[in-house]
């Protein structure tokens, strides 16, 4: 048997279920493929230095899997619904006889597996399906009524008693070199159709597994411990850095949680007080990751921009471009926002706190769709994950599954004095900022009016107190209708 791997979201070769899988059944080799779809990744909203890391790290696993005997062939088709005949013909090519490939949850997704799937058996080609992109299977965690889970913390007892059930996480390894064929690998493009990867931070974010391997280890080595203090706080390097890793599959999150529990004694253990708070608390953070994959799963119209509270469909957002614009640009005149916009547009990436702080301000301060705001993350975001950006854009919102209360807003002066206390992140992204006293940094409005027009720094485009009684006043009108 010669089977052939469809890599797309799990760009590794270290604990790769479909690639172990096809390579243990192997008997006549086994060849790799990868589809471009430029088209359908703009309508997807790629950001552009989400393709170029898909790209480099691309490149990565081609070489990684040449050392393995195993040549990559990449294809392009411009949309999904050329996936399948393209794949076929690639296998018939080269006397393919199998195709493996790991699962993605997302709706459009979901239908071009299964079309792929019945392009493969309607010519007497077998099929194999894993999930490999998260720890437990959507489903495989569910209700004591067989229903699915739509608040997390219970979701999160039942997916740790299920994982204990199991024994754990189950980490394969690298396979083992296969017999040489005489198939040349592709070279991997310099260029996709749409996208523009000048602007992309290969230096803040360097591809293939042994960095994200390396990125890892220094995680767990000297941060992981104090990560539940510092994971706030935007100006220390407090965070795994992992989610772009995650995201294209360049590491798995079996890895991830594995090592976490090491880091934690070897205990799944969630309560506070238990075991090593740091290791613990990310260990949530990436069940939070399982119950949105979960969620996107079970409500497919979450990949379609409609809320997850269908009454909430009824708020009417304020329509300001202007505002918008103001918000994506970092000049909204409220110095934390303005910092994280201006890093998510310098670096393709956002500090999970400040993620809450700007959609909360977005939505809630500005009142404006959170649609728009999601939109705009996938477009810049080189971790872009539909599920946890519509996750936690609906969380913020007041539109989603375990939602913030629509009465609790985030002040986001607050916000940035307690997790930016000396300002050093403002300071850092907002330079017309950096000579100012600490506490004005937080408040430059407070300024007198001489040294306010000495600083090059916008008006604030709402009163936040106004503003959120405003929020307040239209949940209420909802509620009530």
């Amino acid at each position: 048997m010669r089977p052939l791997v469809w890599f797309r979201s799990d760009l590794r070769v270290h604990d790769n279920i479909a690639l172990d899988e096809a390579c243990r059944r192997a008997t006549n080799g086994v060849v790799a493929a990868f589809v471009i779809c430029p088209d359908q990744w703009t309508e997807h909203d790629w950001a552009d230095t989400r393709v170029d890391f898909v790209l480099r790290n691309l490149a990565e696993l081609s070489a990684k899997l040449n050392d393995l005997r195993i040549p990559m062939k990449i294809l392009t088709t411009a949309r999904f619904a050329g996936v399948g005949k393209e794949l076929l013909k690639l296998a018939r090519e080269y006397e393919c006889d199998a195709l493996y490939f790991n699962n993605e949850y997302e709706v459009n997704e979901r239908k071009r597996d299964d079309d792929v799937e019945a392009h493969f058996e309607a010519k007497g080609l077998h099929v194999d399906r894993f999930d490999d992109q998260v720890i437990l299977a959507p489903g495989e965690v569910r209700t004591k009524q067989d229903s699915w889970y739509s608040v997390f913390t219970p979701y999160k007892n039942a997916w740790l008693a299920r994982l204990d059930e199991l024994g754990g996480v189950e980490v394969r390894g690298t396979p083992q070199k296969q017999g040489k064929l005489n198939i040349e690998p592709d070279p991997v493009p310099e260029r996709v159709k749409g996208f523009d990867r000048e602007a992309a931070r290969a230096d803040l974010w360097p591809a293939g597994e042994a960095h994200a391997h390396q990125r890892l280890e220094a995680f767990v080595k000297n941060r992981i411990a104090a990560y539940a203090e510092q994971r706030d706080a935007p100006a220390v390097n407090g965070t795994s850095t992992q989610s772009p890793y995650l995201t294209s599959g360049v590491i798995s999150p079996r890895l991830c949680f594995q090592r976490a529990v090491e880091a934690n004694g070897g205990s799944f253990s969630h309560d506070k007080g238990a075991g090593k708070t740091g290791p613990s608390q990310w260990m949530s953070e990436l069940i939070w990751r399982e119950f949105y994959k979960h969620l996107i799963f079970a409500h497919p119209k979450l990949s379609m921009g409609r809320a997850f509270q269908p009454q909430t469909e009824r708020l009417k957002w304020r329509d300001d471009e202007d505002e918008f614009q103001a918000w994506c640009e970092g000049r909204t005149g409220y110095p934390i926002v303005d910092a994280a916009m201006r890093q998510l547009n310098q670096t393709g990436w956002m500090h999970n706190r400040l993620r809450m702080i700007v959609a909360m301000f977005l939505t809630k301060d500005l009142f404006i769709d959170w649609r728009k705001g999601e939109r705009y993350f996938m477009r810049r975001l080189i971790d872009g994950d539909l599920a946890s950006n519509n996750g936690g854009w609906q969380w913020s919102a007041s539109t989603g599954t375990d939602a913030a209360p629509y009465f609790r807003i985030y002040n986001p002066v607050t916000q940035g004095q307690r997790h930016d206390p000396k300002a050093e992140f403002i300071q850092r992204f907002v330079p017309e900022l950096a000579d100012l006293p600490v506490k004005m940094a937080h408040e430059p409005w407070r300024l007198s009016d001489e040294k306010r027009a000495a600083v090059d720094y916008p008006e604030r485009l709402c009163d936040h107190q106004a503003a959120r009684l405003r929020a307040i006043d239209a949940f209420k009108a909802l509620r009530n209708a």
